[in-house]
C-alpha cells in the first residue's frame, strides 16, 4: 500500500470532538427562515468559505438518487432558491418528481441545515431580477454550455463559449436563455443540526403541519 493511501484503519480513527454549541428550543427563531438567516449570517461573520453552497438531492422518475452542491441564491418564507439550466440532470430530476432536499454544510461552525420539501420553478421577473446581477461572463457560459450532456471535449466547450461571445459581442446586455432559470425548493421540513459531545447532537426540526410549522427535537 502506498504512503498516500488512507487505510480503513486511519479512516476508523479520525474524529472530532463537537464543543462549538449548542441549540436549544427557548433560543430558535420563530421561523424557519429567522433561523436560517441567523445561522447564515453568522456563517459568514466566520468566515466560512461559500456560505451559500449546499449540497442538492433529487431522484429520478425511477427513484435513482443524485446529488451535487450548487448556490443557494435567496431565501425567505417561501422557501430557498437556486438557479440552473433547466434542460440538466437535475431539472428533468425535479419536473419528473417535483420535490428535493438541500444540506448546508458549515463544517467549521459543526453545523448543518437540512431542507426538504416540493419544488416549483420561480417566476420569470425572479429569473430577470437574477440574471442582471451575474457576471456577463457567467451569462455567456449559461448560453454555451449544454449542461449535462456528454461532450467532445475541453475545446468543443470553448468552441460553443466563442461563438456565443460573437453572437453578443454588439450587446449592451445578454438576455436570459429560454432555458434556464430558477427553482424554488418550499420546506416542508428543515432541521437544524448542531454538533455536540459524545455524539449527543442537538437537533431541532420546524415541520409543516398544513399552514403551522411544529418544532420538534430529534434524536441524534
Amino acid at each position: 500500500m502506498s504512503e498516500s493511501t488512507v487505510s480503513t484503519g486511519t479512516l476508523s480513527s479520525m474524529r472530532v470532538s463537537y464543543e462549538a454549541g449548542s441549540l436549544q428550543e427557548g433560543l430558535l427563531a420563530d421561523t424557519w427562515h429567522e433561523q436560517l438567516r441567523i445561522w447564515f449570517d453568522e456563517a459568514v461573520r466566520a468566515e466560512v468559505p461559500e456560505p451559500n453552497a449546499m449540497v442538492l438531492a433529487t431522484a429520478d422518475a425511477d427513484g435513482f438518487p443524485s446529488s451535487r452542491t450548487v448556490l443557494c441564491k435567496g431565501f425567505d418564507e417561501r422557501g430557498i432558491v437556486f438557479f440552473t439550466n433547466y434542460t440538466s440532470s437535475k431539472s428533468h430530476d425535479l419536473t419528473a418528481t417535483r420535490v428535493a432536499a438541500a444540506t448546508f454544510p458549515w463544517l467549521s461552525l459543526q453545523r448543518q441545515v437540512n431542507v426538504r420539501g416540493t419544488v416549483e420553478k420561480v417566476s420569470s421577473d425572479e429569473t430577470a431580477e437574477y440574471w442582471a446581477v451575474r457576471p456577463r461572463g457567467s451569462q455567456l457560459g449559461a448560453w454555451a454550455s449544454p449542461q449535462s450532456r456528454v461532450v467532445t471535449g475541453r475545446e468543443a466547450l470553448q468552441s460553443s463559449l466563442n461563438g456565443i461571445e460573437r453572437r453578443f459581442a454588439d450587446a449592451e446586455k445578454v438576455p436570459v436563455p429560454p432555458h434556464w432559470g430558477g427553482w424554488r425548493i418550499r420546506p416542508e421540513a428543515v432541521e437544524f443540526w448542531q454538533g455536540r459531545p459524545d455524539r449527543l447532537h442537538d437537533r431541532l426540526r420546524f415541520r409543516r403541519n398544513d399552514e403551522r410549522w411544529t418544532v420538534e427535537r430529534l434524536a441524534p
